[in-house]
């Protein structure tokens, strides 16, 4: 599994010490706002289970993010396939920090990274992004990173009940888009 690297952060396949800042994150309300409930402990260790069977079937996912310069685990970024019951499909891009490294440039720093190893290792066509329409800080790195909206592409989500996180909006960048 390749490991990915920028001026301040690594991207790299998951180890055992970041279960516990993983399941922090899981837990906080803030993190989570624009993702539905809370994780327990369980369900958090599960993920990161999934994340690396994933990454071990298809050679790419959700990689850890650690801060370079001191070992620090702040998150997660990746690419993973569009799930099933959605109106659309193809590979999505992601990313998800805990909130001291909200603010630093890393989510946009991480994402410039994976779209790089999306597009020039993986030879994808296309990337999107999805997050809920009230996800303004997710929409801002996204057109940080080049990525673009067409109104006629959002859609409710159908796992979610009526509420905050069931509008969704999707952003696209194709190869070759940004240079």
């Amino acid at each position: 599994m390749a490991e990915l690297r920028t001026d301040r952060l690594l991207l790299r396949r998951w180890r055992d010490t970041d279960l516990e800042p993983w399941a922090a994150m899981n837990a906080d309300p803030e993190v989570r706002e624009h993702l539905g409930a809370l994780l327990t402990r369980e369900q958090s260790d599960a993920s990161v289970a999934r994340f690396q069977a994933e990454f071990d079937r298809r050679g790419y996912g959700w990689w850890a993010v650690e801060v370079r310069a001191t070992g620090e685990f702040v998150g997660f970024a990746g690419l993973d396939e569009v799930d099933d019951d959605m109106p659309f499909t193809g590979v999505e891009i992601g990313w998800r920090l805990a909130r001291p490294a909200w603010g630093h440039g890393y989510a946009t720093e991480a994402a410039l990274t994976v779209l790089a190893h999306g597009f020039d290792t993986l030879e994808l066509p296309e990337i999107l992004a999805v997050t809920t329409a009230a996800n303004l800080r997710s929409q801002a790195v996204m057109r940080r990173i080049g990525m673009t909206r067409d109104p006629a592409d959002d859609f409710d989500d159908p796992a979610e009940p009526e509420g905050p996180l069931r509008p969704n909006v999707v952003y696209r960048i194709a190869r070759g888009a940004n240079g």
